[in-house]
């Protein structure tokens, strides 16, 4: 198969299937997000522990089959497959595991939903808006029109989207990376997890929170930052985009402690140059 637009190269995702007359109230008990409803856009969702500490982070969306569909990484298969199937007893809900079946790729600048000659199309924003998955039966891969990973990780750090395994750790709260914006419900009723962060929405206070910055050239993942003339770390870089500006300047997101909220700039540990924080994601 061709593609006449851009796209990720296709991956191998874990992939899983609930179907039946009680699937969309189980999920709405295992997820962050409200599954009901769900149209032709791959909605973020996350899956948390009881103390509301996040296990993963997913895509949920209707399937071809009418069921609904959750996506996450390939690594977590084993993981998210016991964690979204631990809690059906009575429930008449189908699960499946998809994961070999499919393969996702996803498509940038190309406009409307582009039409597939087999496979399906979701809206979603990965690299930010107006993007699409393109979910392929697995022997139909397609062999270019890919982005380069270079430009795939500018492209999401300008959108201010987080990664797993960058800004994304198991176990943090899902409001320190601003997923409380688009991956949680607080309108649908009870999940696991709900308690605690419907409490941290209420009280409004985080001892650390996700902000996007400009760096210079030579910045990198894992520096710290500190205040002007301030001995200790204050926040540390996640990710650096490896593309600069028009101004030579990269952007790049990290983490703040809350004394440093209501900070514009910052010196790095170590080596010079500043970050000038652009605003939280």
């Amino acid at each position: 198969m061709i593609l006449p637009f851009r796209c990720l190269p296709p991956a191998r995702r874990c992939l899983f299937s609930f179907r039946g007359p009680d699937a969309e109230r189980y999920l709405n008990g295992q997820l962050t997000q409200d599954v009901r409803g769900l149209g032709n856009r791959a909605l973020l969702s996350c899956v948390t522990d009881a103390k509301g500490r996040l296990q993963a982070l997913v895509h949920v969306f209707r399937g071809p089959d009418d069921g609904i569909w959750v996506e996450g990484p390939a690594e977590q298969e084993a993981e998210l497959e016991q964690r979204l199937t631990r809690y059906l007893i009575a429930d008449d809900v189908e699960a499946a595991n998809l994961s070999a079946d499919w393969w996702l790729a996803h498509a940038i600048d190309a406009g409307e939903a582009p039409a597939l000659a087999a496979g399906f199309v979701r809206e979603a924003a990965r690299l930010g808006d107006g993007g699409h998955d393109l979910w392929l039966p697995a022997p139909d891969l397609p062999g270019h029109g890919t982005l380069t990973a270079a430009e795939a990780e500018t492209r999401r750090i300008h959108a201010r989207i987080p990664a797993w395994g960058a800004e994304l750790t198991a176990g943090m709260l899902p409001p320190e990376a601003g997923l409380d914006r688009n991956a949680i419900s607080y309108h649908k009723g009870c999940y696991i997890g709900q308690e605690v962060l419907s409490r941290i929405k209420s009280a409004g206070r985080l001892n650390r929170k996700l902000a996007a910055f400009l760096v210079e050239p030579g910045c990198a993942p894992g520096d710290p930052l500190r205040l002007a003339g301030g001995s200790r770390p204050c926040g540390t870089l996640t990710s650096v985009a490896p593309w600069p500006n028009e101004a030579g300047l990269h952007a790049a997101l990290g983490y703040l402690d809350k004394s440093a909220f209501e900070t514009l700039e910052f010196e790095f540990e170590g080596k010079p140059g500043v970050a000038q924080r652009l605003g939280f994601v």
